[in-house]
């Protein structure tokens, strides 16, 4: 079997890795601006590969570079959040809704296990949120895949890059404590109410993360790029 070389990172793929990861971690919050001067200064870089790392972030959806305002951490606004909300909620719960019927009234044990993950992932002693959130995601497509819908599901993969940015906005409106506890708490009501549970706990989530963008949607706010 032929060799095949592993590709070789660029020093612009090596920079968007390190900013893509402080996003995801919530290191820098929704509304962040990302200041070309503190990048170059901070990375040793060029601007040349500043910029070609902020467009790359860019098309990935976790970024946004305007005109006179220049690059900052993308952020959902009100009916943005609350489209993604009426998508996500009607894909979610038929999901739900068949996952029941196909299991007796009780949900599969990989969505049992998935909130494991959850809850192990929020009771490490140094938490990262981007693990955090990645787990939170996988309760969610369990219980998406547990309905086993093929267009159901693609279609739900189609909102990764706007549930990727409410999470990100989700970590400063819960703790971690609450994060796993609504999730064990969810899965048992699931199984004891029916999909009412999860249109509860889908619209307690988005409240409190459009009462928190509320103010948070302003200009951009700048802050010092530290290692």
């Amino acid at each position: 079997m032929a060799s095949q070389p592993l590709t070789r990172l660029t020093t612009v793929d090596s920079l968007a890795a390190v900013v893509r990861e402080r996003i995801l971690n919530g290191d820098l919050a929704p509304g962040e601006r990302l200041i070309e001067r503190d990048l170059v200064e901070t990375y040793d870089v060029g601007r040349g590969t500043v910029r070609a790392a902020l467009r790359l972030l860019e098309n990935e959806g976790i970024v946004a570079v305007e005109t006179h305002r220049g690059a900052y951490v993308r952020q959902l606004d009100r009916e943005a959040l609350r489209g993604l909300f009426e998508l996500r909620t009607a894909l979610e719960l038929e999901s739900a809704h068949r996952a029941l019927e196909l299991n007796d009234g009780k949900l599969p044990e990989s969505v049992h296990q998935a909130v494991e993950r959850l809850t192990a992932a929020c009771e490490r002693k140094r938490p990262q949120w981007r693990r955090i959130s990645e787990a939170h995601s996988g309760v969610h497509e369990s219980i998406v895949a547990a309905g086993q819908s093929k267009r159901i599901d693609a279609a739900y993969r189609q909102l990764s890059q706007e549930l990727t940015l409410f999470l990100i906005a989700l970590k400063p409106v819960w703790t971690l404590e609450e994060m796993s506890s609504q999730h064990e708490r969810l899965v048992r009501e699931l199984e004891s109410e029916g999909p009412a549970a999860l249109r509860r706990h889908l619209e307690e989530g988005e409240a409190a993360v459009v009462e928190r963008a509320a103010g948070l949607i302003q200009q951009p706010r700048r802050r010092s790029l530290e290692r």
